[in-house]
Formats: structure tokens, C-alpha cells, sequence
């Protein structure tokens, strides 16, 4: 939160807005400092015991009551829009809330000796996943017996676990990183912690990864249209694989995202597994092509796309690599639809779904796409800093901003997930 004091901007850990609180500086940056509040002395309606250390694993909105939170996160993206997209919108937008307790399909848990979790916010020290709410018990209570197993082997060399679900939470991965030069056979005992589907591991000096027991990837079948089960989509996904991490909202997600496309040609950039690109060829969508240049997001996208036939192309290469190819982007020459296009002449595309990391969209990507001016941009974002940055740009271009929504997919986190519409006449 932003506090002022004696004219020097503050930005304070564990206070809400209109507290007075006492707050101990951590740390001194250029222009700003960063302080911890050490006692409220005028308390906000809305807060509440956090249960937990608010610091772990980013829960640091935990001591906000979650209504609260919505509100806050509509700000915040109002606020991001203005100070760095130079964009006055009238109002905060919507934000959809979501259940605030075991929703994480996917997490990073790191290794310090026998011990498996989250690290404070700031720190390297590690801190209990489990007291953060974030996953479900059934999973932290393998974490729990997975680190008695490790303290019972004496297993030694783990760096990091990897844990994906699937939404039903029936199905749970988990992918080992060891130090170089350790024997990965040993770490098999963990499939013994609890139930698992699958339980792999890869050593830092050796490419590759080692299956240890059952599968590596998870599935999910995602009723795209909420009264038409036939448009339901089958998805697969490695462990390693990048996905969406909220199971309660992901329906949702889907759902408005392909809603906000109009018909016509469609290239999904940053596919990823398919989520977007197939699951508007689910619902009937034609002529859908998907970029993802990561080697393990690709080879799940390459394999989920594999039943639409010719509606859909894959093109396994980096966003750039695929821009800079001749001629508009959208529809490859006579490729395999469900395998890397190798290049060629393409038709120009009504939309682009954009769904980039936290770094938003490059230089080049965003030239890339400005230079084959689409009607329609839908931008899903998962940082708004870098949202609001390419927000200017695209404005500068010619784009208007239209719908804009706020997803709550990390709810006790200050993150939020924004989607919008971009649209220019032709």
C-alpha cells in the first residue's frame, strides 16, 4: 500500500488503505522506501486475521477481507492504466472473485534440506505451502509425507517440485529438479507419500527427463459451451507445461475469452496447451491458428490439436519468429494443420488472442502485430504494469480500447488477471 511520509513515498507491506499504522522501513530504493507495518493503530473495517504469515508464498492480501480485495484489484488496474498507459477509464472494472481456498492447479514448491514450500516474500526462506489456503488438503498432505520420506531416506540433492492437477483434482503430477550428479532412482520412495499419477524428475547437468512412476501429464476435458456438451474439449498437459492455475475459474475464463471473439480467422499467440485457440475450435470456430514456441507447451499443443483436422494449425515457433515470416500471419501454406508449419504466406487474420508472460508483449511482437492490423486484439494479461505499457502502444497504433475485465485467479495475491478488446477499422 502507498503511504507518504515527510514527503517521501512508501510503499508498506500489511496495511489497507485509510489505516494509520506504524510501520518499520525494510529497505531504502531509488526515490522510494519499502516498510512493514509493525502495528495498526487505526484499523480498517476490513481486516481480518490472515491465519497465516501474509509474506508466504505472495498471500499478501491475506489480511484483507476478500470483497475488499476485488475492490482493490479494480483500482489497481484503473490506477496502472492511468499512471503508465496514460488511459482514463470512468470507472473500476468488474473483477471476478473466486473461492479463495484450494484453487491452485499448479505450483512451484522449493527444497531446503527435508523440507518442501514457498518462500517469504523477499527472502529465500522457505515457508509452509500449507498454511497459505492455496491448496487443497489433499495435496499438502503429500507434501507433509513427502517431506518424512525425504528425512526417513536420507535423500539428498532435490532442488524444487513441480506439482500440476487437473481440475477434478484426480489426477496429480509432480516433476522432481535435482542438483547435477545426483541418482534420481532413490526419489521413486515419493510416489509412496500419497496418491500420485505420475512422478518424474530431471538432473541439472543432464537434458531429459526420467520417468520414476506412471505418467507425466494431467488431463482435463473443459465444457466450452455451458448448454452443448458435444463442444467439450480434451486437453492434456505435461507437468512442466505453462497453464492456467485456477481450477474454479477456468471455465469462466475460457468462456469470456472466446466470447469476445468475433467470427472470422484467428491466431492465438502464446498458445500454450490450446486453451483458447482450441477451444474456440471446440465451439466451431474455423480456421484457428496457434503459435507456441516452447518445446513442451508445443508438443501438448501439437497432440491436443490432433482431432480438429484442418480447422486449426499449429505453428511450433517463438511469437516473433512467426511474425517476422512474409506476408500477413493467420493461415499457413498446406502444412499438417496439427504440426509445425514451416513457414510460408499467410492470410490475414480478423483477430489475435494475445496471451503473453509476465513481461507482456515485446517490441517486436507488438510491431509484428500492429504491422498486420487485425480488427480485433483480445489481450489476456497476467501482470497489469506491462498490460497498461502495451495498452498505450496498441492506442498509439490506431487500436480503441473496448471491454476490460479483472479475473481474480490468485485471490490473497496482489496479482489479477485483465482481459480486453482492442479494435480498429480496416
Amino acid at each position: 500500500m502507498l503511504a507518504r511520509h515527510d514527503g517521501q513515498i512508501v510503499l508498506v507491506w500489511g496495511a489497507i488503505p485509510g489505516e494509520r499504522v506504524r510501520a518499520r522501513v525494510e529497505r531504502v530504493g531509488r526515490g522510494v522506501l519499502y516498510a512493514e507495518t509493525s502495528e495498526v493503530l487505526t484499523s480498517s473495517v476490513d481486516r481480518r486475521d490472515p491465519g497465516a504469515d501474509w509474506r508466504c508464498g505472495g498471500n499478501v492480501f491475506a489480511h484483507i477481507a476478500y470483497e475488499r480485495q476485488t475492490r482493490l484489484k479494480a483500482e489497481i488496474i484503473r490506477d496502472a492504466l492511468g499512471r503508465i498507459g496514460r488511459v482514463s477509464i470512468p470507472a473500476p472494472p468488474d473483477v471476478v472473485a473466486s473461492p479463495e481456498r484450494g484453487y491452485r492447479m499448479r505450483a512451484r514448491l522449493h527444497a531446503r534440506g527435508r523440507r518442501l514450500g514457498f518462500l517469504l516474500e523477499g527472502s529465500h526462506r522457505l515457508c509452509n505451502a500449507g498454511t497459505t489456503g492455496q491448496l487443497l488438503p489433499e495435496t499438502v498432505e503429500w507434501v507433509v509425507a513427502a517431506e518424512r520420506v525425504i528425512a526417513q531416506e536420507r535423500l539428498s540433492g532435490l532442488v524444487g517440485v513441480e506439482i500440476a492437477e487437473n481440475m477434478r483434482a484426480d489426477e496429480r503430477v509432480c516433476h522432481l529438479h535435482l542438483e547435477a550428479g545426483t541418482n534420481a532412482a532413490p526419489f521413486a520412495r515419493l510416489a509412496d507419500a500419497g496418491r500420485l499419477t505420475g512422478l518424474s524428475a530431471e538432473r541439472a547437468d543432464r537434458p531429459g527427463v526420467e520417468q520414476l512412476m506412471g505418467v507425466f501429464c494431467v488431463s482435463d476435458v473443459l465444457p466450452v459451451g455451458a448448454a452443448d456438451a458435444t463442444s467439450a474439449l480434451h486437453l492434456r498437459r505435461d507437468v512442466r507445461s505453462f497453464f492456467q492455475g485456477n481450477r474454479f475459474l477456468l471455465e469462466r475464463l475460457v468462456r469470456h475469452v472466446i466470447g469476445l471473439v468475433p467470427p472470422g480467422p484467428v491466431v492465438d499467440l502464446y498458445a500454450g496447451v490450446g486453451l483458447f485457440g482450441l477451444s474456440l475450435a471446440a465451439a466451431g470456430g474455423e480456421a484457428v491458428t496457434l503459435v507456441e514456441g516452447d518445446r513442451t507447451s508445443g508438443a501438448d499443443l501439437s497432440a491436443n490439436a490432433e482431432p480438429f483436422g484442418p480447422r486449426v494449425t499449429v505453428d511450433r515457433r517463438s511469437v516473433e519468429a512467426f511474425l517476422r515470416m512474409d506476408g500477413p500471419a493467420g493461415q499457413p501454406r498446406g502444412a499438417n494443420p496439427a504440426r509445425h508449419a514451416e513457414g510460408g504466406d499467410a492470410a490475414t487474420a480478423a483477430t489475435f488472442i494475445v496471451d503473453p508472460p509476465r513481461t507482456g508483449l515485446s517490441n517486436e511482437a507488438l510491431g509484428g502485430i500492429v504491422s498486420r492490423r487485425p480488427a480485433c486484439i483480445v489481450y489476456v494479461s497476467c501482470d497489469i504494469a506491462t498490460f497498461a505499457r502495451d495498452t498505450r502502444t496498441l492506442l498509439d497504433a490506431g487500436y480503441e480500447l473496448g471491454g476490460l475485465t479483472g479475473i481474480d485467479l490468485f485471490p490473497n495475491t496482489a496479482h489479477v488477471e485483465t482481459i480486453a478488446t482492442f479494435s480498429r477499422d480496416l
